[in-house]
């Protein structure tokens, strides 16, 4: 049993922040029905990585388990009326429409709370629902060069680089999963629904609490030098450093252990709170020197000796083969239906008395509409009917 059994979540997002906030809900025990429409989501048809399956791709299949999907036609009374029957007695109503499509379709606050004053509405969206950028395309790496963070990384007069994940997407999900939780819990303690906002460009200021304070507050600027460097308010030596067959992260060490260590000794009367910011090319560029004379592991090895912070830099398939990941059961495996055995990134935290668990896989399209309306107590001849006219879509 999870920690959310019981509860039902209607989900009428796309793309990825809005459906991995829903699966995490799942993930807990809610039963999420992914509303969609009879041509199926969108990121049905947008493969990330031409990982196209054999009838639910990969990306798709990783942010869609755990819920069942309905397919209508939103745009018709009866597919409307639907989803409102659904919403009346619902616990979570999230979408990420881009403004004024919820409205149009009969889908927002107003509408949804009016038939379930109970509801815990999330909306999310990229920038914000009203003001100058509200029409604006809410898209990860949109957001992630507009937060600043590109500028807190690399070398001066290099072009800014985005991150290797969809860091944004990933952050504004979290904060909706978070917002969704908080109403609930607040529910719970007073019978009061509420609607949450969510919206990306807020999402990516506050996961930046400490750099963005230390430029508010502190009145220190955010500058990039002359050599690589992991984050421009961390001290030498920070980043990722080429050895004799790869390469090493190396996270702030102590400038007297790591003189010891690396055999550097005009790194051994340094300040590292003082000198490891205001000398940070210089120590950065002695490392740099030092690291290509052994390998990996050889470093890997030193600096556990001596208590240094550092790591190997892996791909996909270093860190699948770990053993420390094999251990926590970090990937999930599972059998789905069309697309046979499937290994998936697990999740992000575990509980003793409920834990989270995949009890399905991502559906069909409109794998579960019989299953919904007659739940609903449509008849199956009408629910044939409306199939036939195209409110609806089913997986037969």
């Amino acid at each position: 049993m999870g920690v959310l059994d019981g509860y039902r979540v209607i989900d009428l997002s796309i793309a990825m922040a809005g459906p991995l906030a829903a699966m995490r809900l799942g993930d807990l025990g809610a039963d999420v029905v992914k509303v969609e429409p009879v041509t199926g989501e969108w990121q049905r048809h947008a493969p990330a990585g031409g990982a196209t399956g054999n009838r639910v791709n990969a990306s798709f299949l990783s942010l869609n388990r755990n819920k069942r999907s309905l397919a209508v036609n939103l745009k018709s009374d009866e597919g409307r009326d639907i989803v409102h029957k659904l919403a009346a007695s619902a616990d979570v109503f999230l979408q990420n429409y881009r403004p004024g499509v919820a409205e149009r379709l009969g889908m927002d606050y107003d509408t949804i709370s009016a038939l379930n004053p109970r509801i815990v509405y999330v909306s999310m969206s990229g920038y914000g629902e009203t003001g100058p950028y509200m029409a604006r395309p809410g898209q990860d790496l949109l957001l992630q060069a507009m937060s600043g963070a590109m500028l807190s990384t690399g070398r001066e007069g290099d072009p800014p680089a985005p991150a290797g994940t969809y860091a944004i997407d990933a952050i504004t999900a979290y904060s909706a999963f978070e917002g969704a939780l908080a109403a609930l819990l607040h529910r719970e303690r007073t019978g009061e629904g509420q609607r949450v906002s969510v919206n990306m460009l807020d999402a990516a200021i506050a996961v930046q609490m400490q750099e963005l304070s230390i430029f508010t507050v502190g009145g220190v600027p955010q500058r990039r030098g002359r050599e690589p460097h992991g984050h421009t308010y961390i001290r030498a030596p920070y980043g990722v450093f080429a050895t004799k067959d790869g390469h090493l992260a190396l996270g702030m060490p102590r400038l007297d252990a790591l003189a010891v260590a690396f055999d550097l000794p005009e790194l051994a009367g340094m300040d590292g709170d003082a000198d490891g910011h205001t000398r940070r090319d210089e120590i950065t560029a002695i490392v740099a020197r030092r690291l290509p004379e052994r390998t990996t592991a050889e470093w890997l090895e030193i600096c556990a000796r001596h208590d240094l912070w550092a790591g190997p830099v892996y791909g996909y398939a270093d860190l699948v083969a770990d053993p420390q990941v094999r251990h926590n059961g970090s990937f999930v495996t599972y059998d789905h239906r069309t697309e046979g055995t499937v290994t998936t990134p697990g999740f992000p935290y575990g509980l003793s008395a409920a834990p989270p668990a995949v009890r399905r896989g991502a559906p069909l399209v409109g794998e579960h509409t019989r299953e919904l309306l007659e739940e609903l107590g449509y008849p199956a001849d009408r629910t044939a009917e409306l199939v036939a006219e195209g409110v609806l879509a089913c997986e037969d």
